[in-house]
């Protein structure tokens, strides 16, 4: 039936109020520039969040979306490059690990994945591609779900387009060498995860932690994640 299975990541494989979750990670990031002499740690938050849109609304395939952000971030010679390149790298080591409590595994993801990788499918985790490897792999490891060998994760370091673009997901096909048709994105945010249907993806919407801001999009087939776990029997 499908070849490919995308799986969005935050509150599809891993139980987390994104909202919630972000006031937390931007708390332990200001908290760790002011340890390293940085007063103005709203200023910085401000000109990640600045930075983040410029990397989402951009399309440009000439760069990858760690590129766009970087470039964004630094333009206006207020960040040493160096000081603060090695400042996100220490963050995502040292103070991204005790995000932990603030999420929780899913019970039956994991048996859910196990079964598919016993299958002749290729599994992508098509996660927003805003974040570097190192902080999905952490998010992975939360839901119970980091050891898999997947096809594809969708970090920024790799990935030239975001969602809700259809290039991101036109990006995604061609680096896995499936057919748009021949996938299946699995995903809880309407305005996110169901534009791969503009491409000839299938969708399955999970309605557990379910984001729906009025885009008027509708899904192949929806669910709770059992109605999920039951489907995936049968693909």
């Amino acid at each position: 039936m499908f070849k490919a299975v995308l799986f969005d990541l935050d509150g599809t494989l891993l139980n987390i109020d994104m909202d919630f979750f972000l006031q937390k990670y931007f708390a332990r990031m200001q908290k760790m520039a002011w340890e390293a002499g940085y007063s103005d740690t709203e200023g910085l938050v401000e000109q990640v969040f600045k930075s983040t849109g410029a990397m989402i609304s951009d399309r440009n395939p000439e760069y990858s979306n760690e590129e766009i952000f970087m470039r964004d971030f630094f333009s206006n010679g207020k960040y040493p490059e160096k000081d603060f390149r090695e400042f996100f790298e220490r963050f995502y080591e040292r103070e991204f690990p005790l995000l932990e409590p603030y999420c929780k595994a899913f019970a039956g993801v994991p048996e859910m994945m196990e079964k598919l990788f016993d299958q002749d499918l290729k599994v992508v985790v098509a996660t927003n591609a805003v974040f570097p490897l190192t902080a999905l792999q952490q998010r992975l490891n939360w839901a119970g779900v980091g050891h898999f060998d997947y096809d594809l994760i969708t970090s920024y370091e790799i990935m030239h387009f975001c969602k809700p673009h259809q290039e991101y997901y036109q990006e995604v096909a061609e680096v896995i060498g499936v057919k748009p048709e021949e996938c299946l994105m699995v995903g809880n945010d309407v305005g996110e995860d169901l534009p791969a249907g503009k491409i000839g993806m299938k969708t399955f919407l999970v309605e557990d932690m379910l984001i729906d801001q009025g885009v008027g999009l509708s899904p192949d087939w929806r669910g709770k994640l059992n109605d999920l776990f039951s489907f995936m029997e049968k693909i």
